[in-house]
């Protein structure tokens, strides 16, 4: 099973993201579960850093784990909100499609 967790800031924008697990939800280098989560989560840390000053901290430490945290959020708040809906949106989809393969919570850290 996969397990991840993201903690939404007060402007709703990443503050942090932790996946580990395999779906086990096909043969290796055929589960969709698997190429669906790792679509999300590696497009959603890649548009973060492509933000004008925002500074990220990830790890991937082997296959079925990612790890990032947001250092220093990134100016444009609007854009870095809207990435984080999409990570959320699309992961809480894959938790309700697949919930033998997926466990996805959703934490938020309102201080500003």
């Amino acid at each position: 099973m996969i397990r991840a967790s993201v903690i939404l800031d007060a402007r709703a924008c990443i503050s942090a993201f932790r996946a580990s697990g395999h779906a086990a939800a096909g043969n290796r280098g055929k589960d969709i579960v698997c190429a669906a989560f790792s679509v999300l989560a590696r497009t959603a840390y890649r548009a973060l850093e492509a933000l004008p000053g925002i500074e990220l901290r990830g790890t991937a430490l082997e296959p079925g784990s990612l790890s990032f945290d947001v250092l220093k959020p990134a100016g444009n708040a609007e854009r870095a909100a809207g990435i984080a809906d999409f990570l959320v949106a699309g992961l809480c989809d894959l938790a309700r499609d697949y919930p033998g393969a997926v466990e996805f919570v959703v934490e938020h850290d309102w201080r500003e």
